[in-house]
């Protein structure tokens, strides 16, 4: 639903919650947080509004309302919001980039999930990511948790690829380079990242790495931030050579679970919505 016409709608007047952002509708994340806030009584709604760069004043003044109780942002505003919150989470002042907004004691609080929604599903390898390289496709908001995710797993190197990597100041642990010549850095790395939208549905055809390179993710953890299709090219590719493969389904339910947290003190029924995400995403 477009921003303003959720203004319009009866929704807006009733406690919500909203994810924020452009494009939205292929999200399932009202189905996540729907599903959670029902399973524990709570009298609120979650609702996906695509937002114009020009609505932007009129969302910050939203987050006044009573009724606006938090919200999630993705693409392309996580640091776009950044610098309108009253204060940050210890994890977002560090990334520089929000993915949750939290309202306590008056306060519009930005929060990000995201280094804990990729953590948890490679916590099991991170004895073997100590001290080594990562490789990551991609410079968005979602990177920057990346990266201070895999420092806090101990990572030593982190090589970042971009289709234009003169334009980023680095700090000491970041290589950057392009797509020409990342494999350079492919057979030393532990973990490569697909951390754009390539892969995503409708374009399933479509992978960070060419076919040609595909023998550098023998043996490494590929782990695909995409989540919509389940298994993309890319952790079909990973496959094919035994590669380990880790989709982003369960970035996108774990990053929620503690937004979720944030939110209300509650748990995710994490059991319940797997379920449901099962029906909408088969294996």
């Amino acid at each position: 639903m477009d921003f303003s016409k959720f203004l319009q709608s009866a929704s807006s007047q009733k406690p919500h919650y909203l994810l924020i952002g452009s494009p939205i509708s292929h999200s399932v994340s009202p189905l996540m947080h729907n599903t959670a806030l029902q399973h524990h009584g709570l009298k609120a709604e979650y609702h996906a509004v695509a937002v114009r760069q020009s609505e932007m004043s009129t969302l910050i003044a939203h987050f006044n309302r009573l009724e606006f109780l938090g919200a999630n942002i993705t693409i392309p505003y996580k640091e776009t919001l950044f610098d309108a919150m009253d204060t940050l989470g210890m994890e977002a002042a560090q990334i520089e980039a929000i993915n949750t907004i939290v309202k306590r004691d008056g306060k519009i609080i930005g929060e990000n999930t995201d280094e804990y929604g990729f953590r948890v599903p490679i916590e099991e390898y991170e004895d073997e990511l100590a001290g080594e390289r990562a490789i990551i496709f991609g410079t968005g908001g979602a990177t920057k948790a990346i990266c201070y995710a895999l420092r806090e797993m101990g990572i030593e190197e982190i090589v970042m690829v971009s289709r234009r990597p003169g334009q980023y100041d680095v700090v000491s642990d970041i290589i950057m380079c392009n797509y020409e010549n990342w494999s350079a850095y492919g057979e030393e790395a532990a973990i490569i990242i697909n951390a754009t939208p390539l892969g995503m549905t409708p374009n399933t055809e479509a992978s960070p790495v060419d076919d040609d390179l595909v023998e550098i993710l023998s043996g490494k953890i590929c782990y695909d931030a995409v989540y919509n299709p389940r298994e993309t090219k890319f952790l079909k590719q990973a496959k094919s050579v035994d590669g380990i493969p880790v989709g982003g389904l369960d970035m996108l339910i774990h990053q929620g679970a503690k937004s979720f947290k944030l939110w209300t003190g509650q748990e995710f029924p994490l059991g319940l919505i797997k379920m449901k995400l099962d029906d909408v995403f088969p294996n």
